[in-house]
């Protein structure tokens, strides 16, 4: 993972909105690059590899199942969806958006670059040895706002972090945002093996029986 600080033509933030920050860097779109503002740092980190996919894709099909029992389900999932942090100048590419299907739709129609937090029911990060730091509150590894902060800033009603740390392996649901001091009121707590139970309106439960943490 590595971090720019760069003299840019225009603020980074207006560049990452307009889709144009990667070209600025010099930076390829091979579609697998992240290139991401966090607490006004820009981070550019690779993709993902299987394992974290692997959780991702489970957390996915726990809502098709509901979908598939509920004809009125209302809930989608999204991968790699740009989310637009306009308050404080920040741009993220969660791991995993949870959204209606009302508001996917007319996104879509409408070609939307990015969503905010208006737009959004649930965001979901997975760690790994480079990005943790960045997706857990601020502690001793990072002293600038992360995007736990970020996203309680912007008032995104819950945010589930997936912990791959082998110390910690821990699942957190996140609520209760306070946007004013950027932060969570609100947890919940799973361990790997465990089987999450997102609360109303979700209503969704996940295995993480198969799920692992990262090699030491």
């Amino acid at each position: 993972m590595l971090r720019q600080h760069l003299m840019l033509s225009e603020p980074a933030h207006d560049l990452w909105v307009e889709g144009r920050l990667l070209e600025e860097l010099g930076i390829p779109d091979d579609k697998r690059t992240r290139v991401e503002i966090i607490g006004g740092e820009i981070v550019v980190s690779p993709g993902s590899l299987v394992e974290h996919a692997f959780i991702v894709s489970d957390i996915q099909d726990a809502f098709s199942r509901r979908r598939v029992l509920e004809a009125d389900f209302r809930w989608r999932t999204a991968q790699v969806i740009d989310f637009n942090l306009p308050r404080i100048g920040d741009g993220y590419i969660p791991d995993l958006i949870v959204l209606t299907a009302d508001v996917f739709e007319a996104a879509s129609n409408q070609h939307a670059r990015s969503l905010t937090a208006d737009m959004i029911g649930l965001v979901v990060e997975i760690t790994s040895k480079a990005t943790a730091a960045d997706d857990r509150a601020p502690g001793r590894q990072r002293s600038r706002p992360t995007k736990w902060n970020g996203y309680a800033h912007e008032e995104v009603e819950f945010y589930l972090l997936v912990d791959r740390a082998p110390n910690k392996s821990l699942v957190t649901l996140y609520s209760e945002p306070n946007p004013a001091r950027g932060l969570y009121l609100g947890e919940q707590q799973w361990a790997f093996g465990e089987t999450i139970v997102l609360p109303e309106p979700f209503g969704v439960e996940i295995s993480t029986e198969n799920w692992l943490p990262w090699e030491k």
